[in-house]
Parts: structure tokens; sequence; C-alpha cells
């Protein structure tokens, strides 16, 4: 007995420096490209270090994070990029529930319409962008003439031309563009609903409205809540589309945290805080992420058996 146990023993330690040996290629790789990078950005991002003023870079500790802190650039870009992701991940969210629903009823042609919905996702970003900067022109865009032809509009608007809604143009081509993610999460976890339970409410009395309250929303209310931390994510480092429509324009009113990263970065070459804003957005991310993990851990626990 004390031989067999030994063996098992000797077996167990043997598979396991096999697993450790099959992972640590890829664990390898993603501290080359992920970890690295990210220690040597903490580590810029405590010096001055603007590539145009060449000499010493001198160390300033925190005084980067003080800088943008203090700064109302900075803020007014939190701001915006707040507004976006609010607007965007929620609209997203609901829009993508219903359509969840509706690629999971017994229709004819469901195929082909799973197929439409999946196809805004389908497009590259930045395909997504130049398409809904020529519906948006101010002259020969889509979106003009079928307002005007409606009688909604008397005349052309200057959509992404105007403070007041250019961030606006954007939320909507955001939101078209990643809504059927969350379609295809809330139909995956559909699939897993047992269909006993639904024909239990109904025996009960429950109408179709209630079985969906009661029974199927609980059920797939963690599923919404990963779709809602990756719409989050998206729409925090949401860069291609603005850089595409409008350049973080009119007069910054569509510059958010990542285009005004970038622009801190790799147009006024200061490289210091461009990496002090990555670490901030990283921080900001996180937080909602920590966010929405206490919420998917609480809906759990409230679903468990």
């Amino acid at each position: 007995m004390s031989h067999a146990l030994v063996s098992l023993r000797s077996r167990l330690q043997g598979e396991r420096w096999v697993a450790v040996a099959m992972i640590a290629p890829a664990t390898l790789v993603i501290l080359a490209i992920t970890v690295v990078p990210l220690l040597r950005a903490m580590w810029m991002s405590l010096f001055h270090i603007v590539l145009i003023r060449p000499g010493v870079e001198p160390f300033v500790g925190l005084g980067n994070y003080i800088a943008e802190l203090t700064s109302p650039i900075f803020w007014g870009a939190m701001g915006r990029t707040f507004v976006l992701t609010v607007s965007s991940a929620g609209v997203s969210l609901a829009l993508g529930l219903g359509l969840g629903v509706l690629m999971n009823q017994p229709l004819r042609g469901r195929w082909l319409l799973r197929s439409v919905i999946i196809l805004p996702w389908a497009l590259p970003g930045v395909v997504n962008a130049f398409m809904w900067q020529w519906i948006d022109h101010a002259q020969y865009g889509a979106l003009n003439a079928l307002l005007t032809q409606v009688h909604l509009l008397d005349t052309y608007q200057n959509w992404l031309g105007d403070p007041g809604t250019a961030l606006w143009m954007i939320v909507i081509a955001d939101i078209w563009k990643n809504t059927p993610l969350v379609a295809l999460l809330v139909l995956a976890a559909l699939q897993t609903v047992p269909k006993e339970l639904a024909d239990a409410a109904e025996v009960d009395g429950a109408d179709a409205l209630q079985v969906f309250r009661r029974v199927t929303l609980p059920l797939i209310m963690p599923m919404l809540l990963v779709a809602l931390v990756l719409r989050t994510i998206d729409s925090i480092k949401l860069f291609n589309t603005i850089y595409v429509m409008t350049g973080g324009g009119p007069a910054n009113a569509t510059q958010t945290i990542s285009l005004y990263a970038y622009k801190t970065a790799f147009q006024v070459f200061d490289f210091g805080k461009g990496a002090t804003l990555g670490w901030l957005i990283a921080f900001v991310t996180v937080g909602f992420v920590i966010v929405y993990l206490l919420l998917i851990r609480g809906s759990a626990r409230e679903n468990r058996p």
C-alpha cells in the first residue's frame, strides 16, 4: 500500500512538472509583452522625460501624477470618458439584452438574423469609424439626408464639427459596433437556462414577462455583468474611433483620456506624463472592474441553490 502511494505521488509530481513545462513558454511571453512594459512605464512615470529636450531626465517622483491630477485638461478628459463609458456601455447592455432574447426565439431564418446582428462587431474598428464619419458628414452624410427627408431637420447639421453633438456621434458609433458582442454573450447565457424552470413558472400562472423577470434574468445576470465589464473596459480605452472621426475635436470636445494620453506621449513627446496617464487609465479601469466583480460575486451567491 505504501509503495502504491509513493508511486502515485511520484506520477503526480511528474505530471506537475510536465504541466509547468508546457505553461512556461506562454508565461514567459506574457511577462515579456505585458508585465515588463508595465513596469517600464511605471518607472518612466517617475521621471521628466521629454524627447524634444534631450539630456538629463530628472527624477520627479510622484510629480507627474500630481501635475495630472491637478490639471483641468485631465479632468475634462476624464469627464468625457465617463460620459462615453456610461452611455455606450449602458445602452449596449440594454440593446444587447433585447437582441440576445430575440436571437434566442424559434424564428424562421434565425441564422440569417444572427448573421446580420453580428455583422457590425465583425467590422474592424477603423472601418467602422470611417463609415460613421461618412454617415455624419456635414454636406453629404446619410444622417442629414435621412433626417431632412423625414422633415426632422430643415438644414444639414455639422454633427462632428459641433462640440454639443460630436461626442454623442462617437457614442452612437461605439454602440453600433459593440452591441452585437453583448447580444452574443446574452444568447450564450440564455442557452444554459433550463427550459423546465420556465415551464414550471408558466404552470404556476406566470406570464412571459414575469417568467423573464423572475426566472431568466436572475440566471443570466452574471453573464450580463461580464458583458458590462468588457464594454466598460472597451469604452474607457476607446481610441481608434475617436482618432478617425474627430481627432479629439472640435475644441477638445471629444478628447477622452486615451486620446489625451496618446497626444501627450506621441505629439508633445512627454513620455513621462504619457506613462503617468497610462497608469492612471489602468487604475480607473481596475476600479470599475473591482466593482463589477463584487457585483458578479453577489449575484452568484443569490442564485446559488
